[in-house]
């Protein structure tokens, strides 16, 4: 194993996540610099790791430091200029989601990524727990049938205060609300598990904050392989929720908790002919890892080690934001939306409701 030089670029609400993750990979990772707008902000992260120097300007930080390995924590309208300076200085980059704001942008990180030989990752942390793994090696070998009807539900509250920091109210700085910055874990997470989606109709409104974005939004989706799901990505839910119920031929399986998962939050009812099979396989789990960012980052690091496409970069990545272009695009067109119909010239490619943004 190697050992990288990794650096932060932003100081706020996620940044405790991040470096958690990093402490905990101390024998493969030194964290030399934080970059925050706000100086103290980087400061103060600097005072819990020996070492690290703060910065007020990320490029400039780029520049003296030349790191390995960039983190990205910034508001979605920064992280394209900050990943093309990331890449072009030589490091890998992972990305807070959404790793950007359009399909556009997306191709534009693909064409550095090609350039560079470097690559983009972005923090999709639900999919490295262990109960995931686990289904994922239940549904390969076919124990649980085919995939039928999915439910997956985000429902999270966030206040006008949460709404007052004004990058998040707007399509140009945030690209979106719940449904591109909420729910973009959990549809994540499902369209992974059951592969490429067919078509997605759409609804979506600003129901109870004074805010450009929407603060609801429903989905109904339809599989390549047959199967349907029904998707709610909510700002507005007093009692919150992250729930995915995934039903299959024989026996439903269910996540239900709010921002964090392990085993213990899982669940699966299997039918009564296959349940002492299947009840046995599914308790065969053998640890019991949570879906965090320090068990996505270990997965990254091995791929920089053998120099290759981690996960959830590539197409891999691509496939949340078209799914999420696609929804938004149904919800203002008033009209079910195919899979790969966005290219370029659709107004919806460049953004997510089909403005130029003003940037």
């Amino acid at each position: 194993m190697s050992r990288y030089r990794v650096a932060l670029i932003g100081a706020g609400g996620v940044v405790n996540n991040h470096l958690e993750a990093i402490v905990a990979h101390s024998d493969r990772l030194e964290l030399v610099a934080v970059a925050d707008r706000d100086l103290i902000r980087a400061e103060a992260v600097c005072t819990q790791v020996d070492g690290a120097r703060a910065y007020s300007d990320a490029y400039a930080m780029l520049a003296a430091e030349r790191p390995d390995l960039v983190h990205i924590l910034t508001p979605p309208a920064t992280h394209l200029p900050l990943i093309l300076a990331a890449l072009d200085a030589g490091a890998w980059v992972w990305c807070e989601k959404p790793l950007c704001r359009s399909l556009a942008e997306f191709d534009q990180l693909a064409a550095a990524e090609e350039r560079t030989g470097r690559y983009v990752s972005t923090v999709f942390q639900w999919r490295f727990g262990s109960a995931v793994e686990h289904l994922r090696a239940l549904m390969a070998q076919g124990l649980l049938g085919r995939p039928l009807v999915a439910v997956c539900h985000t429902l999270w509250y966030r206040t006008a205060d949460y709404y007052a920091v004004e990058w998040r109210s707007r399509y140009t700085t945030a690209s979106g609300g719940p449904t591109a910055t909420l729910g973009i874990h959990l549809m994540d997470l499902l369209l992974w598990l059951w592969g490429e989606w067919q078509e997605v109709q759409a609804i979506a409104a600003t129901l109870d904050h004074a805010i450009e974005v929407e603060d609801i939004a429903m989905a109904l989706v339809r599989f390549e392989h047959g199967a349907l799901g029904s998707i709610v990505n909510s700002a507005l839910s007093p009692r919150q929720e992250s729930y995915l119920r995934l039903d299959y031929q024989q026996a439903t399986v269910e996540v239900q908790t709010l921002y964090r998962y392990t085993n213990a939050h899982w669940r699966l009812t299997p039918l009564p002919l296959v349940q002492e099979t299947l009840t046995s396989a599914w308790q065969a789990m053998p640890y019991d890892r949570m879906g965090s960012h320090e068990a996505q980052l270990a997965s990254l690091l091995d791929a920089m080690d053998r120099n290759e496409r981690p996960p959830v970069s590539g197409p891999d990545a691509r496939r949340i934001l078209e799914f999420i272009a696609s929804l938004y695009k149904s919800a203002f067109t008033a009209r079910p939306v195919q899979r790969g119909s966005i290219v370029p010239g659709d107004p919806f490619y460049i953004s997510m409701n089909g403005v130029p943004y003003d940037d």
